[in-house]
């Protein structure tokens, strides 16, 4: 392993006084006097291999010069002797003795410096430098450690540390917690000072690094502080380098990112299942929405003029169930409504103190919410919201608000869907109506007609040609209608103020009526198409010639409540069993007929936004009911 990967110091640098510890049985004064005359550098004169090591193991010395002839050993063994304890203090080995050999070992054991003594008065000054330049390179490196925003550590063969930047400092000691300075702590050995690290990840990864000598980088959770660490660990000869950060803000995004993608897969796999119904699918996702959210109530709800009506609720006490209806302007969801925005309400009583005085707070105690508007083709259908009786202690995150809007939106796009899928129904119905009318309905008199055209060319019988008429006059009648619901269907122009009175004279107008009477009792006014409301009393009227008689009474009158208005006759009537048969294309009773009058009718009540009935006249006839219409 690389020794530059590999920082090991047995002190803290400082910037003043540079200790030497000089080794040399010779007790002559001039090394230690030359270094006294060359700056701040303080010089303690042992003789032998005991006392330097004893000086060394103290911790006090910044360098070591040794003579390799010492009286105990030798400047070798000295050197492989303090390389055991202290793997990177200085070390220059400064002797007469010297030959090419001790060089060759000086250097395998990691020697600073190699000169030869003689002759005194010229190496001194080199001598002088290497020390300098020897100490100062520790502190350069130092200086780059502290300023790094990674923590660093390094550990000798023991497990003692040998040097920390500030930063590793703060860490480990908020890990023991204890208070204590980087002096102080190199020496101390890692697992005494973190005995709970033994049976983590750490522990195996350092201890792994060292026997393998091979580089450990990991991840891993130091649980007694809650932090995860990025860590790379050096191994070497002398020791362990380890740096590493806290990432635990990163992890706990990358976890929140997961736990996000969770939930959208959950909620795609929601909204894909077919086999589950469109309540079965909100209910899940109010479901999902209330994990998240940590609420107990979830609703989509729609509007019904003034009132607000649950149509898939979650409501762990029960009192609120589908179908319930409650006024609009009693709950929240009115704001989201009438703004058209997402509402976000942490605490009702501190946010909107205004809505506190709402049933909604005041009887349901519903303290905060999170509702967004659900809108379908343009309109405002309802919201789809989630709400709680405790005010939350932490505001609701950007993310969850984008979920629930999210949600929303799918509600807006499934309730779009499924309206375009019901017209396509209704759309792919009216053409099989009318596949069957051109199918059997018009081969009919077509089949008449074609009948008496060869009996007249036999016989020569004008009489023929009167029933062919007839039929080409009916089959003429039965495209009209046809044409009529085919490209008019449920569809009107620009609504405008109509008044049904004079519509109503109007359309009496142009019916063939002979001896029947209109009684118009209503001036009424409605927003709608005056046009397509003439031909829905068209068909009203002659519905009542064909099937009343030739003398009927034909009455048009309002509603009570003054939503609507009534076309009455005083014929026979319609059997009660026969009602809910009258308004399907094709249904007749008479050979006149075409069966499209009253399915018309009923198309263009619905295009108005309202109903047709049919019930009894006072005198016993039919009474069609035209409902649910705008007044103007």
């Amino acid at each position: 392993m690389d020794r530059a990967n590999s920082v090991d110091r047995t002190r803290a640098p400082r910037e003043d006084t540079v200790d030497v510890l000089y080794v040399d049985p010779d007790t002559d004064s001039t090394v230690r006097e030359w270094f006294g005359d060359s700056g701040p550098f303080r010089v303690t004169h042992v003789a032998d291999v005991a006392t330097a090591l004893a000086h060394v193991t103290d911790g006090s010395t910044d360098c070591v010069v040794s003579e390799q002839d010492l009286p105990d050993g030798s400047g070798l063994s000295l050197l492989r002797s303090i390389r055991r304890r202290a793997p990177s203090l200085p070390f220059v080995l400064f002797t007469d003795d010297g030959s090419e050999t001790v060089a060759s070992e000086a250097i395998d054991a990691d020697v600073t410096g190699y000169l030869r003594r003689t002759p005194l008065e010229e190496q001194l000054p080199t001598l002088v430098t290497t020390v300098t330049e020897a100490v100062s390179r520790p502190h350069e490196q130092s200086a780059i450690l502290d300023r790094m925003t990674d923590a660093f550590f390094a550990l000798d063969v023991e497990w003692r540390f040998t040097y920390l930047n500030e930063r590793a400092r703060e860490i480990v000691c908020d890990a023991a917690d204890v208070d204590r300075s980087i002096d102080d702590l190199v020496g101390t050995r890692l697992w005494d000072l973190l005995p709970g690290a033994v049976d983590t990840e750490f522990y195996d990864q350092y201890t792994e690094a060292m026997d393998e000598q091979r580089v450990a980088t990991f991840e891993a959770e130091y649980e007694p502080l809650g932090t995860w660490f990025e860590v790379r660990a050096y191994p070497s000869l002398d020791g362990l380098s380890v740096y590493f950060q806290d990432v635990t803000d990163r992890k706990h995004r990358i976890e929140r990112l997961q736990e996000r993608e969770r939930i959208l897969k959950e909620m795609y796999r929601v909204v894909s299942e077919k086999t589950l119904s469109f309540e079965e699918q909100v209910d899940r996702l109010l479901s999902i929405g209330q994990s998240v959210l940590g609420t107990d109530y979830g609703a989509l709800s729609s509007r019904a003029g003034d009132e607000y009506v649950f149509e898939v609720v979650r409501d762990p006490t029960g009192d609120t169930q589908p179908g319930d209806r409650v006024s609009l302007d009693e709950t929240n969801c009115e704001r989201a409504i009438v703004t058209e925005e997402t509402l976000v309400l942490e605490d009702i009583a501190r946010d909107a103190p205004e809505l506190a005085e709402r049933a909604g707070y005041t009887d349901d105690g519903i303290a905060c919410y999170l509702g967004t508007p659900v809108v379908v083709e343009g309109e405002v259908y309802g919201t789809f919201c989630f709400y709680d009786r405790e005010p939350r202690a932490e505001p609701f995150s950007d993310w969850e608000i984008a979920l629930v809007e999210l949600l929303g939106n799918w509600v807006s796009y499934e309730q779009e869907r499924r309206r375009h899928q019901n017209e396509i129904a209704r759309e792919r119905n009216r053409l099989e109506e009318f596949a069957s009318v051109v199918s059997h309905d018009l081969r009919n008199p077509l089949s008449v007609a074609l009948g008496r055209i060869d009996v007249a060319r036999e016989t020569g019988d004008e009489e023929h040609f009167d029933a062919i008429e007839r039929s080409l006059q009916r089959m003429d009648t039965l495209i009209e209608d046809i044409l009529s619901v085919a490209r008019d269907g449920r569809t009107v122009a620009e609504p405008t103020a109509v008044d049904v009175g004079t519509v109503a004279e109007d359309a009496w107008a142009v019916v063939e009526s002979d001896e029947a009477t209109l009684r118009v009792d209503v001036d009424d006014r409605f927003l709608g198409d005056a046009t397509r409301l003439q031909q829905l009393l068209e068909n009203l009227f002659r519905n009542a010639v064909q099937h009343a008689g030739r003398e009927v009474v034909i009455t048009v009158g309002p509603l009570d409540e003054g939503t609507g208005f009534y076309v009455a006759d005083d014929g026979p009537g319609i059997p009660e069993d026969e009602r809910d048969d009258v308004f399907q294309s094709a249904y007749t009773t008479t050979d006149e007929g075409t069966g499209f009058g009253l399915k018309i009718v009923s198309e263009i009540a619905e295009a108005h936004g309202g109903s047709v009935t049919v019930t009894d006249s006072d005198d016993g006839g039919a009474r069609f009911e035209i409902r649910d219409l705008t007044v103007a």
